[in-house]
């Protein structure tokens, strides 16, 4: 019999959301489940699968009334199958509907049996292609905005309380978005690979605030210079961050928590030397390869616990602390899914340890930079705020020559993904006293 056309995208997408499900990060996920598919199929299981994750709550919404005996009595597999295809039925309007039904019982009978494929197709079959229904009257815009846009209520209530619903929205909807490709010089200079990428007829334009060169393809490896690592892959958030920095040339710096690399990477091209540390072996070989490919010659990778920092005082260190994550939601669909305020209270804890601990590597004089990928003011400046009140000996020096418009009123970096199209990201300067 053969194999029912454009089954392999799904299964792959369904691969993903499997392996999500059992905690392995989505970006992880695809490179197990993609690798072998054509580019098109490829591309499909890619937008399937994170489309699922962005739209859950949503496609929860209209597929439980479909569902007699209640929508949680059915296996975790079958919610993704029908999860897959309702979305392309209602997310997708190049799909036909007859493809996505297809597929999703075909699946339904792989992983449940004749069964299990019947049902999907009588459940499917009754979403058809209608419009998702208009949100009910909620108790709030918190509830509204985080069942429409399948963020968790106590995340999208702090977003609210903060920037109002309206800004709020258009934080989700960036959220819901799947970001371009961002390329990064590395080993050839801004100009040179915007020479090479449009000799090659691909299409290139600047990033914001010049923070690099955005690209509508997917696969950086296609690309050229990659193997010759004239390129990095990096949002412009994280390389705005190297221009916060300010650092002089010839600096030695300490990046405590390097993997994968790039702002190590970036902060290299002008340092006398970077020491690159992060606890996990597995990230440190990743980092290794980065640095391999693309690196100046001036990082060093070590396997090593930014709470026992292994180098003596320098006159740089670099903290991006393990935070939420809340600000790079769009480019890791599955992090929403992963979030909970009990996450939030230890990650603080942990962040204010690790300040402790690399602020006795910074010499008198010497800057302490400190950073995350994060919205929550608890993970950012309120996180510095209680480090300076411990430590006097350490003050806040903004950087001089970035762009305003991206500072806060106390000089920190704040980039906020509905302001500023890209990540968001906070990053504090902080001098020791000579």
């Amino acid at each position: 019999m053969k194999p029912l056309e454009g089954l392999e995208s799904r299964r792959a997408a369904l691969k993903v959301l499997t392996e999500v499900r059992a905690g392995r990060p989505f970006e992880a996920a695809l490179d197990r489940a993609l690798g072998r598919l054509a580019a098109v199929d490829r591309r499909l299981a890619h937008e399937l699968a994170a489309g699922v994750l962005r739209r859950q709550k949503a496609l929860d919404a209209q597929l439980a009334p479909l569902v007699a005996r209640g929508w949680n009595q059915v296996e975790p597999t079958l919610q993704d199958v029908l999860r897959l295809g309702a979305f392309q039925l209602t997310g997708l309007d190049r799909v036909p509907a007859h493809a996505a039904v297809d597929t999703s019982v075909s699946l339904a009978k792989e992983t449940g049996g004749a069964r299990a494929g019947g049902f999907v197709n009588a459940v499917l079959r009754g979403l058809g292609r209608t419009a998702p229904p208009p949100p009910g009257t909620s108790p709030s815009d918190a509830a509204r905005l985080a069942e429409r846009y399948s963020h968790p209520l106590w995340l999208v209530e702090r977003w609210v309380a903060r920037f109002g619903a309206e800004e709020a929205e258009r934080l989700l909807r960036w959220n819901d978005t799947r970001p371009r490709l961002v390329l990064q010089p590395a080993r050839e200079s801004i100009e040179e690979l915007e020479r090479r990428w449009r000799a090659a007829n691909i299409a290139v334009e600047p990033a914001p605030y010049g923070a690099g060169l955005v690209t509508d393809r997917r696969r950086p490896q296609e690309l050229p210079g990659y193997s010759e690592g004239a390129f990095l892959v990096q949002d412009p958030a994280q390389a705005l961050l190297t221009w916060y920095a300010d650092l002089p040339p010839g600096t030695e710096l300490y990046d405590a928590s390097a993997a994968p690399g790039g702002k190590t990477i970036a902060l290299g091209r002008h340092a006398a030397r970077v020491v690159a540390g992060d606890v996990s072996r597995s990230r440190v070989r990743r980092l290794t390869e980065n640095l391999r490919r693309a690196g100046s010659g001036h990082e060093h990778a070590v396997v090593a616990d930014a709470r026992h920092p292994p180098v003596r005082p320098l006159n740089a260190v670099l903290l991006d602390a393990p935070c939420l994550g809340t600000g790079s939601f769009a480019r890791h669909p599955d992090a929403r899914l992963r979030v909970a305020p009990d996450g939030l209270a230890r990650l603080e804890r942990a962040q204010a340890e690790l300040l402790e601990q690399v602020a006795g590597v910074v010499a008198p004089g010497g800057l302490l930079i400190y950073s995350t990928c994060s919205l929550e003011p608890e993970e950012n400046e309120l996180q510095v705020d209680r480090f300076l009140r411990r430590h006097p000996e350490f003050r806040r020096e903004p950087s001089e020559t970035f762009p305003p418009a991206l500072l806060s009123p106390n000089g920190d970096l704040m980039i906020l993904p509905q302001r500023d199209q890209m990540d968001g990201a906070f990053a504090a300067r902080l001098r020791r006293s000579a």
